[in-house]
């Protein structure tokens, strides 16, 4: 007799291997479907800039913004301290080289006059009467040589006749020695009298040469004390017009304050600041143009400074030739300057797409218009209008220029 045998409920391990299989051929088939999607974001397409990438020549220029100021200015400071008494010529006036603008006073200065002048009269007084004592002794030591000079010449004959009669024994011994030795000693006070006077005479034009120096040195402290009166007057310093004057009537002004300055109008620069991604290619002598009311005006790059302050330097540019007529210093102009050779390049046209991109990307549109691949490129040099295209794009293709902030980490942008 048969036995039922009845199935057995629950999984058995062959249909643990079918679950596996399953599961195994469920994440093949969810890797592939959802493997190749990528970040895709749906906007529409005129919401949206879009520029075409062609070839043409790229002009390396960069478009700055100048001001036109004086070509040189002259700073004015006090050469001497003192109150203002009077002004003479206001801001903004045209002055010429000289001119009084201001008029000081001050009474210290005018109290060392009064000093330096009574001490040069002193000494005036002193060397007066020291060239009147040695002038006197002089006088008088001449004549002690003179009276010494004829002394010895009479004992010097009375002395030669003695000794002549000495030797024929017509007078005694006694008389030729006394003879002998007045001569001898008129000789000795003869020499002493003429060493004093030699040396007088030396002390003397010592002495009122130091005197006279004294003297001279002391008047020309005194006219050095009178151009400081003089002064008192501030000039203009050079041609020009009068840019500010820091003083008013009865204002007190310090020596060496600075209190005005001249603009030297007799031609004009133009000073301007640029980006410091620029300052290893922007050299002296660079040229530039300005154009104003259609026509062009040539420019030169006369000095870089050296200084980067909040991310931008200074440059100053001149007019290498002719300049608008009606130019005023405080105008401010759009300058080109070219900072090298015009070149045949891809040109991609600027747009704030930069911002977001730096440019290593940009997001490059299909032929058909439906859709934007992101794609890497390579940008070199750039200019006001476009950017020179080294890698990535070709003559022909379309590309979205405007900013991709709202894009965030999508790959692939859908125009609609």
């Amino acid at each position: 007799m048969d036995i039922k045998l009845e199935k057995k409920k629950g999984l058995r391990p062959k249909h643990y291997g079918y679950i596996a299989l399953g599961l195994l051929l469920l994440f093949t088939g969810w890797k592939l479907f959802f493997g190749t999607q990528v970040s895709t974001f749906r906007t529409d397409k005129e919401k949206l800039s879009i520029a075409e990438v062609s070839q043409g020549k790229f002009d390396d220029y960069i478009t700055i913004n100048g001001n036109v100021a004086p070509i040189a200015t002259i700073y004015m400071d006090a050469y001497e301290g003192g109150r203002v008494t009077e002004k003479i010529i206001e801001e903004g006036a045209m002055v010429k080289k000289g001119d009084i603008i201001l008029k000081l006073e001050n009474r210290a200065l005018y109290e060392q006059i009064l000093a330096s002048e009574s001490n040069l009269a002193l000494k005036q007084n002193d060397l007066r009467s020291t060239r009147l004592a040695f002038d006197s002794r002089q006088v008088e030591g001449k004549k002690s040589l003179a009276t010494a000079e004829y002394e010895l010449q009479r004992l010097k004959r009375n002395f030669a006749q003695n000794e002549a009669l000495y030797k024929d024994e017509l007078i005694s011994s006694e008389e030729y020695l006394t003879s002998r030795e007045n001569y001898e000693l008129s000789q000795r006070q003869y020499e002493i009298i003429k060493l004093q006077t030699e040396q007088d005479d030396e002390l003397r034009s010592t002495s009122l040469a130091t005197l006279d120096s004294d003297l001279a040195r002391m008047q020309k402290t005194l006219s050095m004390v009178y151009e400081r009166i003089d002064q008192l007057n501030v000039r203009a310093p050079a041609d020009g017009q009068l840019g500010f004057l820091d003083a008013e009537i009865g204002q007190s002004i310090a020596q060496g304050e600075r209190i005005g300055q001249i603009n030297v109008l007799t031609d004009y620069k133009i000073e301007a600041m640029i980006d410091e991604h620029y300052i290893d290619r922007v050299t002296r002598d660079l040229t530039a143009i300005l154009e104003r009311n259609g026509n062009e005006y040539a420019l030169r790059l006369r000095k870089v400074y050296p200084e980067v302050r909040n991310g931008r330097f200074k440059v100053d540019l001149v007019f290498s030739g002719e300049k608008p007529e009606t130019i005023r210093t405080g105008q401010s102009y759009n300058i080109k300057l070219q900072l090298g050779e015009s070149s045949n390049a891809l040109l991609l046209p600027k747009g704030s797409f930069f911002q977001s991109t730096g440019g290593q990307w940009i997001f490059v549109v299909n032929p058909d218009g439906g859709e934007a691949i992101k794609r890497e490129i390579r940008i070199g040099k750039q200019n006001s209008r476009y950017y020179e295209v080294l890698d990535g794009l070709q003559d022909g293709e379309s590309v979205i220029t405007s900013n991709y902030d709202n894009f965030g980490e999508a790959e692939r942008v859908v125009l609609k």
